[in-house]
């Protein structure tokens, strides 16, 4: 192995105590192929075990944890303990190949689409639409949201009994807790929207719900993660000193990450006048020393990884780049670096181990992947 690239193998503890082997991580990507119940298929977990011999860790899909939060069809069920045995396929899947398993948990919100949903009616913090086109949620109620949150600690409580090393609770991608987050999508008046810190009270409340769940039934210790996107285009919407206040929030729970989404790591912020530094790395300058945060976002080769490890950022998330190239880490370790696929051939399907749903995304979606014929 390249001796440049010694620091992507380097072990790292979490604060919960949990160790993993390298610094990389499986980043969390839908994959449309469980079945219509939301019981992972055989497809699904040979899709992940392609996948999981290199990693550090494994962030699944993200799996819903009320029926009415469903996002995606062939998605990932998570809400009844009917579910608990699909997913101790899937962490045992993930662990079999020596990489810790993560549970992505996850309620849809406004996003949610309502052919999926038991009432066909998605809710969110308040009566607004995302777009014109896009269907008016219904304001949830207090009893709702309750309803949620305890969802959230029943999600994370199956996922300690199926086995899994741990959760990262989705707050990103304008989902549900985002939602509750942003001034856009939030304009509630009680004590759950208006102010900030009002709009900060939910997701801080799941985030207390999972960890309560975490110290009342994990017998060992247990990853809790966050993911987050720092900055929404809407106006008004969340902005990043919103977030950096946010995340300061956040570095006092009892998180073992926090996991920034973004389209690449280096970009700056799209809103404010400070616009070439890193958002990624603004968010590590300001609560770096107190919670490990994992960047992401169009890292493609080892240099590139390597090269945003040394700004401090001790854990990376590969995505695209795992799909393209499932042994990406054995590569590097056995210095075939060279040999790595940087695009997607049509040919390379039964190849790269990816189920039939996922694929006929993946070539529609136009510049996400670099596909060739």
């Amino acid at each position: 192995m390249n001796q440049k690239y010694e620091k992507i193998f380097q072990p790292y503890i979490f604060p919960s105590g949990v160790e993993v082997k390298n610094r990389i991580m499986m980043a969390p990507m839908t994959t449309y192929s469980s079945d219509d119940q939301g019981v992972v298929t055989d497809d699904e977990l040979a899709y992940y075990a392609e996948r999981s011999a290199g990693v550090g860790a494994v962030v699944t899909a993200c799996a819903y944890v009320s029926a009415g939060g469903k996002g995606f069809p062939g998605q990932l069920g998570a809400d009844d303990d009917f579910f608990i045995p699909s997913l101790r396929k899937l962490a045992e899947t993930i662990q079999s190949n020596g990489s810790k398993a993560i549970l992505q948990i996850y309620h849809g919100g406004r996003q949610s689409p309502p052919e999926l949903l038991p009432d066909n009616q998605p809710v969110s913090a308040s009566a607004i639409a995302s777009s014109e086109e896009a269907p008016v949620p219904r304001e949830m109620s207090e009893d709702e949201i309750q309803d949620v949150i305890k969802a959230f600690g029943e999600a994370t409580r199956r996922a300690i009994e199926a086995g899994f090393d741990g959760v990262e609770i989705h707050g990103a991608n304008t989902y549900l807790l985002q939602q509750f987050f942003s001034p856009h999508s939030n304009r509630r008046t009680d004590k759950w929207g208006g102010t900030l810190g009002k709009r900060l009270i939910f997701p801080l409340t799941i985030v207390n719900e999972v960890e309560r769940t975490v110290a009342e039934h994990a017998e060992k210790p247990f990853i809790i993660g966050y993911r987050l996107s720092p900055e929404e285009g809407s106006n008004p919407g969340i902005t990043l000193d919103d977030t950096i206040q946010f995340v300061d929030r956040l570095a006092n729970q009892n998180l073992d990450y926090l996991h920034i989404s973004v389209g690449h790591f280096w970009n700056g912020s799209f809103r404010e006048s400070d616009r070439t530094k890193s958002r990624i790395v603004k968010i590590y300058d300001k609560v770096g020393n107190r919670i490990p945060v994992v960047g992401v976002g169009s890292l493609h080769t080892p240099d590139e990884v390597a090269e945003a490890l040394e700004t401090g950022v001790p854990f990376i998330a590969l995505g695209r780049e795992l799909l393209m190239e499932p042994h990406w880490i054995e590569k590097i370790r056995s210095g075939k670096e060279a040999e790595i696929r940087t695009t997607l051939s049509k040919k390379d399907q039964h190849e790269l181990v990816i189920p039939d749903p996922l694929w006929e995304k993946l070539i529609r979606i136009k510049g996400w992947l670099p596909v060739v014929e």
